[in-house]
């Protein structure tokens, strides 16, 4: 450990994200673990701790509490928990504005490969009449669609907005048990829950003649940490709110 380790307080450790990320970050030569808070712990630990960065991987109903608490302290979050719909956002970047110096990463995804495969998409939505984006999980996980899923498909329908592409094709007229999965943003989004799985996804682009597909499979938690690291030593640097992991990647694109 150095004499200028990042000093990094978990939250929800005894989960499988945040018992890596404890992991990780004790393993890490550059940071300090602080805290490892788990439910119904004390908030002010991180205070008391003296915590740079908190990284909030708990669920949707404590997650917002958390980040105002780290963000009204000036302390830096890196989150991946979901349950950051529009008006929290706001709510969010609102409070960052009187807390100039302080940075939150809202990541959907810290596996690298996965945030490739959603510039990927993104990249691909304006070259194909149809879109749609399938997300398969362990049945363990609390919310449908995923996170990835929901910003995929935000990206690829902006995306394909952009370039004028119009609505997927597609004549269903009747679908009274929903198989068509949720719309998001005008894009098919469709959630697979299955014993033995981790986080996978794929997006399916179509065209006449020919298929695109772009998938990224996670098979182990570990494969998360390499994003979480990059958010902890890299949100300090970037004060106010950024969305997805890919703002701290210089992708080129």
């Amino acid at each position: 450990m150095t004499d200028e380790a990042i000093r990094v307080a978990v939250l929800g450790r005894d989960g499988r994200m945040g018992s890596e990320a404890v992991r990780a970050v004790q393993d890490a030569a550059d940071l300090e673990l602080v805290a490892a808070l788990g439910r119904g712990d004390d908030l002010s630990e991180l205070v008391r701790r003296g915590a740079q960065v908190v990284v909030d991987l708990t669920v949707p109903a404590a997650t917002r509490e958390n980040v105002r608490f780290a963000v009204s302290h000036g302390i830096h979050a890196v989150v991946g928990t979901t349950g950051w719909d529009d008006a929290a956002l706001a709510e969010l970047e609102a409070q960052l504005a009187d807390s100039p110096g302080t940075g939150v990463l809202i990541a959907p995804n810290f596996a690298v490969g996965a945030v490739l495969a959603m510039k990927f998409s993104e990249l691909a939505a304006r070259f194909f009449e149809s879109v749609e984006v399938v997300e398969l999980h362990h049945p363990r996980k609390l919310d449908a669609p995923s996170g990835t899923a929901a910003r995929t498909a935000a990206l690829v329908a902006a995306a394909r907005e952009r370039a004028g592409i119009p609505a997927s094709p597609d004549a269903t007229e009747s679908d009274p048990q929903g198989a068509r999965g949720a719309v998001v943003d005008g894009v098919h989004v469709h959630s697979v829950r299955l014993q033995g799985l981790v986080a996978h996804q794929e997006t399916l682009l179509g065209s006449t003649g020919e298929q695109l597909t772009v998938r990224h499979d996670s098979y182990d938690r570990v494969s998360f940490m390499t994003g979480v690291l990059l958010g902890v030593r890299s949100v300090g640097r970037y004060p106010g709110l950024t969305h997805g992991l890919d703002g701290y990647m210089d992708l080129g694109l």
